[in-house]
């Protein structure tokens, strides 16, 4: 430590990190593209009302959003979305088409002049979606995921492969819109055409599975713009195929977990054994872990926990990583010629788009494990906001749970260059739990870790129980046991963390949205673990949304999660957090958006009709215009702010410049 360091209870720091640059620097580019020889992606806008833009990297590596506000590149196919464009040149200039999220429907658009939208409006329910867009301009068409709602009800829906024409000749036409597939799955994911044209591929699954359950390779035959003769090749009720695609001599290549790892196969032959993950769970349609070259080799996301970019030799086997600081890869790439495009982060930089040229005719790289070619970085590139010393500096943590089992996590101590705590005092930590259930957190730079970290509060991330990234086994650990599992493995967590004197016991917090949210709020009325809680757009109330009160994708996650509701009813009353309001005793903060259908401000409502008038202090905080996943500065502001304020107070801590919660009885 420096002479200049000063002596600072936790908490009471100064940090250049304030509430509105976490915010301005949330989210990432996504969807990357080719259109021609650019490279195009999605890119969040957070201070534009949170939409999505496309950007377009042109060749002399200038920058351009194509679309100016109010446009918005999302689409809503199972309301988590998909791949919301696609493009390509077309005598000679770029042709793109989109899917913009106010309206749903997928636009044409041309630079210099305005969208023109392809499809119509229906009036029924959620209406006419559309995902995973492919240009086939030799057929005047674009192919999609097409999800159509056909009553008012969430899962009244129904998802085909549909053609839309180029002309414009649907928009005011739903019959224009061509069928290729009939509805018999539930979900189905885009197709992908082989070099040829003469076959196509796609993933298809149905309830009560989700797609890292179990899903179906199907292939047909592409006959005069027709599929023709669908059959399943692969997968099924146990084995999660989480991404198919066509290697250029007509092979088939997908990512399986038949053998508790998802690993890359051709035509059923496993490529490169490994006790890792090539794939990840399909939150999104149109996630790609994989990525075959003209060169026959592959461009792989792979790893365990965290994940490299790296190039697959199938005929040896033979993996060799990009060099570089990034330790997570987006499922996101995109290939051209030789060209690799992915999306990549680290804990000292936010994801930016990387570039990886291969060796043109290179089919190995020298035994050593020289990376092929060189990665750098070509787009969105990442611009300290403020002095990097003021990051966090992530420990990687195995810590032992219950039955000995194994809990992967990210600790994160309180750091700032310019001040440290009395020597006596432990730090509050504040318990990170992620989204999914069946997701992970990544090991990436984030500043809403960094505003609490450098004002010094320390952060645990953990992925429990039921997280990606660490084999089949380690997923079903949360089949039937969620509350339970996930609730025990942060607990267990945090309470480490206190034994080891990393952290103070009597100012332990838990917080996490979405299905983090459910795990902050079981673990408030089943564990006396934490003094506090933050719970952001929640599920409170698992009888409620078993039963209608969520979207069709997730409607039936339950059934795996806690059990077969109709034959362990009394499991959902148990475990929800609704029934058992009366046992919070700890200060908490609920955050909800209100036009979340995925987990809708009902249950809000619910679980703080039964908190009141028994005198636990908390605050509600209720976003107009927001659904599920904040995205727009200014709630990211307040809610960050509201967070930190239920810890100073909670907590005893002075953090200057923040705004005071008032918190109710």
């Amino acid at each position: 430590m420096g002479e200049n360091v000063q002596t600072s209870a936790y908490g009471s720091w100064p940090s250049p990190i304030d509430a509105a640059l976490a915010a301005a620097h949330d989210g990432r580019p996504e969807w990357l593209g080719f259109v021609g020889d650019e490279v195009w992606w999605t890119e969040p806008r957070p201070t534009e009302g949170g939409r999505r833009t496309l950007v377009r990297r042109h060749a002399d590596g200038t920058e351009e959003s194509v679309l100016p506000a109010p446009w918005n590149v999302r689409s809503r196919v199972i309301e988590y979305g998909g791949h919301p464009w696609a493009g390509a040149v077309v005598a000679g200039e770029p042709l793109v088409v989109f899917v913009h999220f106010a309206d749903q429907r997928l636009y044409r658009y041309e630079p210099g002049g305005e969208p023109r939208p392809l499809t119509p409006v229906s009036p029924v329910g959620g209406g006419l979606r559309w995902a995973e867009p492919q240009l086939r301009s030799e057929l005047g068409e674009v192919w999609c995921v097409l999800e159509e709602f056909t009553g008012d009800g969430p899962t009244d829906v129904r998802r085909v492969l549909a053609a839309v024409p180029l002309d414009g000749s649907a928009v005011q036409d739903r019959d224009a819109v061509r069928e290729l597939t009939d509805d018999r799955h539930r979900f189905v994911t885009g197709p992908r055409i082989s070099s040829d044209g003469s076959r196509a591929a796609w993933l298809a699954w149905d309830h009560p599975r989700m797609p890292w359950d179990g899903t179906e390779l199907v292939v047909a035959e592409v006959l005069g713009g027709t599929l023709r003769e669908p059959r399943t090749v692969a997968g099924g009720p146990e084995e999660s195929i989480a991404q198919a695609d066509w290697a250029p001599d007509g092979r088939l290549l997908y990512a399986s977990d038949r053998t508790g790892w998802w690993n890359l196969y051709r035509d059923g032959e496993q490529l490169c054994p490994r006790e890792e993950e090539f794939g990840g769970a399909l939150w999104k349609l149109g996630h790609r872990w994989f990525a075959p070259l003209d060169n026959g080799l592959i461009a792989v996301v792979h790893g365990t926990g965290s994940t490299a970019l790296g190039i697959l030799d199938p005929e040896t086997g033979e993996l060799v990583d990009a060099a570089g600081p990034w330790t997570e890869f987006a499922p996101t790439l995109a290939v051209h010629g030789e060209r690799i495009v992915a999306v990549g982060a680290s804990p000292r930089t936010a994801y930016e788009v990387v570039e990886l040229d291969t060796l043109p005719h290179a089919r190995t790289t020298s035994r050593g494990g020289a990376p092929i070619g060189r990665a750098r970085v070509i787009g969105a590139e990442h611009d300290d906001p403020v002095d990097p010393v003021h990051y966090p500096e992530p420990q990687i943590r195995v810590f032992t749970g219950p039955d000995g089992r194994d809990i992967h996590a990210h600790v994160y101590p309180p750091h700032h260059p310019g001040y440290r705590a009395p020597g006596d005092e432990l730090p509050p930590y504040v318990v990170w739990a992620h989204g999914g259930p069946t997701g992970h957190a990544p090991l990436v730079l984030d500043l809403s870790i960094a505003y609490f970290t450098s004002r010094g509060i320390g952060v645990a991330e953990v992925n429990y129980g039921g997280s990606t990234g660490y084999g089949r086994e380690y997923r079903n650990r949360l089949r039937e046991q969620w509350g339970v599992v996930d609730v025990e493995d942060c607990a267990a967590v945090a309470l480490a963390l206190a034994d080891e004197d990393t952290a103070d016991r009597d100012r332990l917090a838990v917080r996490g949205g979405s299905a983090g949210g459910w795990t902050a709020a079981a673990s408030l009325t089943t564990t006396d673990v934490y003094a506090c809680g933050t719970i952001v757009y929640p599920i409170l109330d698992l009888a409620g949304w078993g039963t209608g009160e969520t979207h069709d994708f997730e409607s039936q996650y339950l059934e795996s999660l806690v059990g077969p509701l109709a034959e362990v009813p009394g499991r959902y009353t148990e475990r929800s957090p609704v029934e058992h309001a009366d046992r919070v005793t700890a200060p908490f903060l609920l955050l909800q958006g209100l036009d979340d259908v995925i987990c809708p401000p009902a249950q809000c409502e619910r679980f703080l009709a039964r908190i009141a008038g028994r005198q636990v202090p908390h605050a509600y905080l209720a976003f107009e215009g927001e659904g599920h996943g904040f995205r727009r500065a200014d709630t990211m502001i307040r809610a960050l702010e509201a967070e930190l304020s239920l810890y100073a107070q909670v907590f005893g801590l002075n953090p200057p410049g923040v705004p005071t919660l008032e918190l109710t009885r």
